[in-house]
């Protein structure tokens, strides 16, 4: 028969909690633990038998989970900012979330179905949590080592290959949606016997540039459109290494491939790759844009070659040189 609630609550890894406005178009069933990662979907996906392609679970239940592993250090951080330990929120969660190929994953004699050989992996890590209290905020947790393994939490193993852009929508497009149901709502979760409320800010830092592309709706890295964070061709940005700005969003991305997909102006196909910018698919994910490693590596040899300028020119022993000796230096 089925478990009562209060049966419920006594069971290892489950916690009773609601969303105030209930969330749109997601299950209310919340005690699925791991689910198939395509639940509701067709039978096959590419001949593939779809209860072997993936499994994950329900985001907002490894959210709770997450928080209920905290729960001594949200307590502890309360009273280190003297605030009432019974304190209801409403809570702020930073939730960055990451996204991966894990390479080949092919058994090499084995005899289990036959699935694609390559993996790919979802997973998210709890921030920071800050109160609202009538005083102001505080911070009352932060992640003290964010790129460690032991606090990235899995939520989707999915068998497929990152670049399989049909299979990738498939299996993630119902996390996405249960995504982007909880910015709307607040989550009520007791903890310590009080219900508190808690609000997410979620933030898609972590993908490669591969990924970026593939959820963005990007060409592939042999573009033209040589960044994932602003216009630039490959020309463009061997003409400019100075001046970087993040002009890309994803929004603009959508609204990209709908002029792509509708080619509202009858243009022949360069003209519109070009106002596109090299937007070629749908938009699915929305990731942070956040400078890459090409940028980094341009901005920092800017700073030091300037430096190196300066050390060349012994700027120490003189350390206001006329326009000419800094010309000279720089030469």
């Amino acid at each position: 028969h089925a478990l009562r609630t209060a049966e419920k609550a006594l069971l290892p890894g489950y916690h009773p909690f609601e969303w105030e406005p209930p969330l749109k178009n997601v299950s209310s069933n919340t005690d699925g633990g791991i689910i198939d990662g395509l639940s509701g979907i067709q039978q096959s996906v590419d001949d593939y038998p779809v209860d072997t392609i993936s499994k994950r679970f329900r985001y907002d239940v490894a959210l709770v989970a997450t928080l209920m592993d905290l729960e001594e250090e949200i307590l502890e951080g309360l009273k280190t900012h003297d605030l009432d330990d019974y304190l209801k929120g409403p809570f702020t969660v930073v939730i960055k979330e990451s996204c991966d190929g894990m390479g080949d994953v092919s058994e090499k004699h084995g005899s289990g179905p036959a699935v694609p050989e390559k993996a790919v992996r979802f997973s998210f890590t709890l921030m920071s949590i800050t109160v609202t209290h009538e005083h102001g905020s505080a911070r009352i947790f932060e992640e003290s080592k964010p790129n460690s393994e032991l606090c990235c939490k899995p939520l989707c193993l999915m068998l497929a290959d990152e670049s399989d852009h049909e299979t990738l929508t498939a299996i993630l497009s119902p996390l996405i949606a249960e995504r982007e149901a909880m910015k709307n709502s607040a989550l009520i979760l007791y903890m310590a016997g009080i219900p508190r409320f808690f609000k997410f800010i979620f933030r898609g830092t972590g993908y490669d540039e591969k990924l970026v592309r593939e959820v963005e709706g990007l060409e592939a890295s042999g573009s033209t459109y040589i960044c994932t964070l602003c216009d630039a061709t490959r020309l463009e940005a061997s003409q400019n290494l100075i001046l970087h700005s993040v002009t890309r969003n994803h929004a603009e991305n959508l609204e990209r491939y709908e002029v792509w997909r509708s080619n509202p102006y009858h243009e022949a196909v360069d003209e519109l790759r070009h106002r596109v910018k090299g937007v070629s698919a749908k938009p699915f994910i929305e990731t942070v844009p956040s400078i890459d490693a090409l940028h980094c590596d341009i901005g920092n040899a800017a700073e030091f070659y300037k430096i190196f300028q300066f050390e060349i020119g012994e700027v120490y022993k003189n350390p206001s040189p006329t326009k000419e000796e800094r010309k000279r230096w720089q030469s």
